[in-house]
C-alpha cells in the first residue's frame, strides 16, 4: 500500500506502526481465526493529511480480502515530520516546520491567510505557533481577539507567547500601546525579529507560521538570515497591479535559497451571501496563471465574502468561527496541502528511521 503523496509504501515509509489480529471469542478450532478482526495502526506524517480517507479504504480493501477477517479497523495517529537541522542555522529547533506568508503589496489578505492557515493547522491536531513580524503594521492581536493567556516575560526574561484559540502568538502588537506607531529604522527590527525568535519561548511547534510585511525589505531580508524558513506561500488579489509585486517577491525567494510552497488568490471574486451570485470584482485567474508561468503550485481561489472579514474584525478566524462554509472549508484544503507538501519535502526517513512496524497476534 502506497502513500500517495510521499510515493512509497506505508511499510518503507515507517507509517505502519501496529498490526494487531484479535480472534473473536466465537472462533473455531486451534489457530482458527473465523470472524477476526484485523487492526491496522497507522502514524500519519501530519494530522492534516489529505489522503487518510483513501488511505484507510484502501487498507481495508487489501486486508479484507484475507479469508477468516471479520472486518479490518485503520486506527490513525500522527507525528509530523520536521525539517532537518542546518547546522549553519539551528535556531528554533524545536520548530519542525517554518512556513513564511508573504505578499508583494500591501492589502491583499496575508494576515488573514495566516490566521486562518494556523487555526485550521491546529484544528486538524498540530502544535502551531503565529510570529507576526509586520512589525508596523501588526494585524495579528486584532484578528485572533482577546488571548486566553497574555504574552509575558519569565523570571529567566523569557517571552512566553500568548494564547489565543489555542495557538502561541508573539507580536510587536501586544507590547505598543494600541495607535501607537513604531518609527524605526531597519536595523532595530532586525534586532526586534532577532529577539522574537531567540527570546522566546516557542518550545515544541509541527508549525510555526510567519506573517511578515508586504514587500520585499528589511524584515524578509533578517528573517531568511534569522531562520531556516521551509518554505513560503505567496499571496496576492487576481488583478495585474498586485501580480507584477508578486512576481518581484518570488525573485526575492529565489535569491534568499527559500521554496516557494505555492500561491493563493484572495479577493477572487464576491459571492453575494443573499443569492450566492459570483461577481468578480477584481477579475479573477491572475493568481493561478502567475503560478503557471513561475512554475509553481497555485493553491486555490478564496473568495472575498462578508464572514471573513467580520470573523477577522471579531477575533476568531473564519475556520473557527464558521467551520462549516464553504471559505472555512477552502481554508482548510489549503493548510492539508501545505502539510502534505512539507511531507513529501522533509521526506519519510527523517521520521522512519526510528520507526519499526511490529506484528501482535492476540488470541
Amino acid at each position: 500500500m502506497q502513500d500517495p503523496a510521499l510515493k512509497i509504501d506505508l511499510a518503507s515509509a515507517g507509517m505502519v506502526v501496529s498490526v494487531a489480529v484479535e480472534a473473536s471469542p466465537a472462533g473455531g478450532g486451534a489457530g482458527a481465526v473465523a470472524g477476526a478482526v484485523a487492526i491496522i495502526g497507522i502514524e500519519l506524517t501530519t494530522p492534516a493529511c489529505p489522503s487518510k480517507d483513501l488511505i484507510a479504504k484502501s487498507i481495508e480493501e487489501a486486508v479484507g480480502r484475507l479469508p477468516g477477517l471479520q472486518r479490518v479497523e485503520v486506527r490513525f495517529t500522527s507525528r509530523v515530520l520536521g525539517r532537518p537541522n542546518h547546522p549553519s542555522n539551528p535556531r528554533l529547533p524545536g520548530v519542525k516546520n517554518i512556513i513564511a506568508v508573504a505578499a508583494g503589496k500591501g492589502g491583499v489578505g496575508k494576515s488573514t491567510v495566516s490566521t486562518n492557515l494556523a487555526a485550521a493547522l491546529s484544528k486538524l491536531g498540530a502544535s502551531v505557533g503565529i510570529l507576526d513580524a509586520d512589525v508596523y503594521g501588526p494585524s495579528i492581536p486584532q484578528m485572533m481577539g482577546p488571548p486566553e493567556r497574555a504574552a509575558i516575560v519569565d523570571t529567566g526574561n523569557k517571552i512566553i507567547p500568548a494564547l489565543h484559540h489555542g495557538l502561541r502568538v508573539v507580536s510587536i502588537g501586544f507590547f505598543v500601546e494600541r495607535g501607537g506607531a513604531v518609527i524605526w529604522r531597519g536595523p532595530m527590527v532586525h534586532k526586534l525579529l532577532q529577539q522574537f525568535i531567540e527570546d522566546v519561548a516557542w518550545g515544541e511547534l509541527d508549525y510555526l507560521i510567519v506573517d511578515l510585511p508586504p514587500g520585499t525589505g528589511d524584515a524578509q531580508l533578517s528573517l531568511s538570515q534569522l531562520l531556516p524558513i521551509t518554505g513560503a506561500v505567496m499571496v496576492t488579489t487576481p488583478q495585474e497591479v498586485s501580480i507584477i509585486d508578486v512576481e518581484k517577491a518570488l525573485a526575492m525567494w529565489t535569491r534568499v535559497e527559500v521554496p516557494v510552497l505555492g500561491l493563493v488568490e484572495n479577493m477572487s471574486g464576491f459571492v453575494c451571501p443573499s443569492c450566492g451570485h459570483h461577481e468578480e470584482i477584481f477579475l479573477r485567474g491572475g493568481g493561478r496563471k502567475l503560478a503557471e508561468r513561475a512554475g509553481i503550485k497555485f493553491l486555490g481561489e478564496i473568495p472575498l465574502e462578508p464572514a471573513v472579514s467580520r470573523a477577522g474584525d471579531d477575533g476568531t478566524p473564519v475556520v473557527l468561527r464558521d467551520p462549516g462554509s464553504k471559505v472555512a472549508e477552502i481554508f482548510s484544503r489549503l493548510a492539508a496541502d501545505i502539510a502534505c507538501q512539507l511531507s513529501v519535502k522533509n521526506g519519510p526517513a527523517a521520521g522512519a528511521a526510528k520507526r519499526s512496524a511490529k506484528l501482535t497476534l492476540i488470541r
